[in-house]
């Protein structure tokens, strides 16, 4: 089929990578405009602009399709289909109506939950044991389009959102690849149950301070839902620590949330939490240091039983 791809971050990759080995004819790839990125600031292309290039495939940054700005590019470019992965703006009435097959869109999620930026994120967050993708018919909503296909698959308990992420993307290729192969055929619509929908927005960074009051679980999720970024952290004596790889131990302890209960490089760093449950933290990172097991920063850095992070 003749395509339009539109799409951004990581998470897009995936499903162009897949789409280009079908054979299929890439027309453009839109993509959002370089940023610029890391200390030096320096302006970087979005990593499907990179894929794209690597591909001699035509790529489009548009700021806007306000005022029917891309109509006549994208007449030209003459799409069956186009198809839309995380790319990070919503597509006006024009562009939704322009090809034969309609805007298909690859989601994070089992919709109509998820629905909105940073699903697969906030699934973790929120301790789902199962997650998935779907691909769907794009209408004038946020995420709320007729749904043509899904997958789904179980989440590790230890199972970090960046770990999740990966996996959702090569999913949510395998069923771009499918879906486009079955479209001409037809595939049932299945409308949303608006009854069933949530929304999610984008991470903050004021979300990563651990609240040590909360469940063992709950520190849990967030140190592995913030993992990549923002990442969790605390406070120890006055500096920041950021948190990596935790473990629910089944262990209990009788004491104050954020106490630190064992700390011994050979056994490692456990932490009391609001329901009395310890949760054993993996690895860690000091402001401008490096990540590293929690074992090694004890060595460094000795700590106590009865310590009591994020005061």
């Amino acid at each position: 089929m003749r395509i339009v791809y539109m799409g951004t971050p990581d998470f897009a990759v995936a499903s162009l990578e897949r789409l280009i080995a079908d054979g299929h004819d890439i027309a453009a790839v839109f993509t959002q405009p370089d940023k610029p990125q890391g200390r030096k600031m320096k302006l970087t292309p979005p990593p499907v602009k990179q894929l794209a290039m690597q591909h001699d495939i035509p790529v489009y940054q548009p700021d806007t399709f306000k005022n029917e700005s891309q109509l006549a590019l994208l007449q030209e470019l003459d799409p069956e289909v186009i198809v839309v992965v995380a790319y990070g703006k919503l597509l006006p009435g024009y562009v939704l109506d322009l090809p034969e097959y309609g805007c298909i869109n690859v989601h994070g999620s089992l919709l109509p939950k998820y629905r909105g930026a940073a699903p697969v994120q906030w699934m973790v967050l929120n301790g789902e044991k199962t997650a998935g993708v779907t691909t769907m018919y794009m209408d004038r909503g946020l995420d709320t389009g007729d749904i043509l296909l899904m997958r789904e698959t179980e989440v590790g308990e230890n199972e970090t959102a960046g770990e999740l992420f990966d996996r959702l993307a090569a999913m949510g290729a395998d069923l771009i690849s499918e879906t486009l192969a079955r479209l001409p055929e037809g595939i049932a619509r299945t409308p949303q149950d608006e009854s069933a929908s949530t929304y999610v927005s984008v991470l903050d960074k004021s979300m990563a301070v651990v609240d040590w009051t909360k469940s063992a679980q709950e520190v849990h999720n967030l140190i592995r839902g913030l993992d990549p970024w923002p990442v969790a952290l605390t406070t120890r004596e006055g500096g920041r620590l950021k948190l990596f790889q935790s473990r629910l131990t089944g262990r209990t302890a009788d004491a104050a949330p954020g106490t630190v209960v064992e700390a011994d490089p050979k056994s490692g760093l456990f932490v009391a939490c609001g329901d009395g449950g310890v949760l054993q933290i993996l690895e860690v990172q000091m402001v401008g240091k490096k990540r590293m097991p929690a074992g090694d920063y004890l060595r460094g850095h000795a700590m106590q039983p009865g310590t009591v992070l994020g005061d």
